[in-house]
């Protein structure tokens, strides 16, 4: 086949170009960037156990830093192949491997594709296969993104705890059913998402560390043919020290190979946040909405014109894009529910779409959530006035009456509160059933919360 002049790819990766031109989604940075360390760790070990010559060894090192290095630059076009691509992804680990081949032949003074030198699969490939090279890399490439993600959600949590203090003398009435129920405060609220946020975050975070486990090593099937004796250990070592992380071989390289419980099990953890911020923008929305004909007990930054017809209508519309990328990361989590569960016998060849589905979702979410953090939940303004008025007229305060007058008397009271649309301190009064001083003293706002 015939391969661009410039490419440092070859016929396997110009192959995978002909065959699955379908998404026109190449891999992400991360990924590229995690398979190309493990290459190098691969080298260096082939290099200290004497499996490979100092000559190509130390040739494919130096092609794998300077890669590296331009990933943003020269080497940014160098990885074409679709993540829609051949089964377990041997197309990529071929693209990879063509790229530094040619490079460290270039090192070396030969041409690109004097292969009968220095070869993708004999040197570069060496004690390796795509079936334990591509999942090593997706765990790498999830951990770093993750990392990332983690520390996004701690800076978003943040900020809903710093509204939660900045609202903690704001009583307001609460809603079960979406109907009046007992107070509670503005800040009770806002302090309640950042929980939800950071217990979703130490969800993720152990599921990330659940991906410290590889399967490098293992080559084709687990029993780590065509290895030289002590590779599994030295080579997840030196990968260890590339990645900076405490990175382990497989309890069980077979089951390693077979399963991708641990991906899955991570992509439920973004699906269990996206629930939650789903459930938080549709939270802000409906406190939101009005401003007249709404709750409208805050009000949320005006960050754009809401309507190309009504003139000074604006819209939510910064929850609202975060509601549509909780639903995209929901959808991908169910495409690597069924790509996990649909691998057979001794490997599952769907990692390229769970592996991209997993780095999209967490894309999504470290572009977005810093943007929806300073251009939304940082200019919330609480609405105080609304919230008390709303609060004052609260027919269901009269269960704070129930043990002095029981169920069926208070009862009564909040429909008569409702039917008249006052206050229920001053039904209570005007019944006898309490002086003004008691009732005063029974509905401070500081004794219903």
């Amino acid at each position: 086949m015939e391969v661009p002049v410039g490419a440092y790819y070859g016929v396997q990766t110009q192959r995978a170009l002909c065959n699955f031109p379908v998404s026109g989604h190449r891999a992400r940075p991360e990924f590229i960037k995690a398979y190309i360390l493990v290459k190098k760790a691969a080298a260096l070990t082939n290099l200290k156990l004497g499996a490979l010559d100092r000559e190509r060894g130390n040739a494919i090192v130096s092609a794998a830093d300077e890669v590296l290095s331009g990933l943003a630059g020269r080497y940014s076009d160098q990885f074409p192949v679709d993540v829609f691509q051949a089964g377990a992804g041997t197309s990529f680990n071929m693209n990879v491997n063509e790229v530094l081949a040619n490079r460290a032949l270039e090192i070396l003074g030969r041409d690109r594709g004097d292969y009968g030198f220095l070869s993708p699969n004999d040197h570069v490939n060496k004690a390796q296969s795509t079936n334990d090279t591509f999942p090593t890399a997706s765990c790498i490439a999830v951990i770093f993104a993750a990392d990332r993600l983690l520390d996004v959600l701690a800076s978003l949590s943040e900020a809903f705890r710093a509204k939660a203090l900045e609202f903690s003398g704001i009583p307001k009435s609460g809603r079960t059913h979406l109907m009046d129920a007992l107070p509670v405060t503005l800040g009770d609220e806002f302090g309640a998402y950042a929980a939800a946020l950071v217990r979703a975050s130490r969800r993720i975070e152990e599921r990330r560390n659940n991906l410290l486990e590889l399967p490098l090593g293992g080559t084709a099937t687990g029993t780590g043919a065509n290895t030289a004796p002590g590779y599994r250990e030295l080579v997840i070592s030196k990968l260890s020290g590339l990645c900076e992380l405490p990175l382990r071989k497989a309890s069980n390289s077979f089951e390693i190979l077979q399963s991708r419980s641990q991906f899955a099990a991570f992509s439920g953890a973004l699906r269990e946040l996206a629930l939650e911020l789903i459930r938080i923008a549709n939270d802000l929305r409906l406190l939101n909405a009005g401003p007249t004909s709404g709750i409208s007990e805050i009000e949320l930054p005006a960050v754009q014109p809401g309507s190309s017809m009504m003139p000074g209508k604006y819209n939510p519309v910064m929850a609202e894009c975060l509601d549509m990328i909780g639903f995209q990361i929901i959808g991908n989590d169910t495409t690597v529910a069924l790509a996990a569960q649909a691998g057979q016998l001794e490997l599952n060849v769907m990692t390229p779409v769970i592996t991209s589905n997993i780095l999209m979702s967490v894309s999504l979410l470290t572009n977005y959530l810093p943007i929806f953090q300073n251009r939304c939940v940082e200019g919330i303004r609480a609405h105080e006035d609304s919230c008390r008025a709303y609060l004052e007229l609260n027919p269901i305060l009269v269960t704070f009456l129930v043990p002095r007058l029981g169920y069926l008397k208070a009862a009564e009271i909040a429909k008569e509160v409702l039917d008249k649309r006052i206050p229920v301190k001053e039904v209570l009064v005007m019944r006898g059933l309490l002086s003004k001083e008691e009732a005063d003293e029974l509905f401070k706002i500081e004794n219903l919360l």
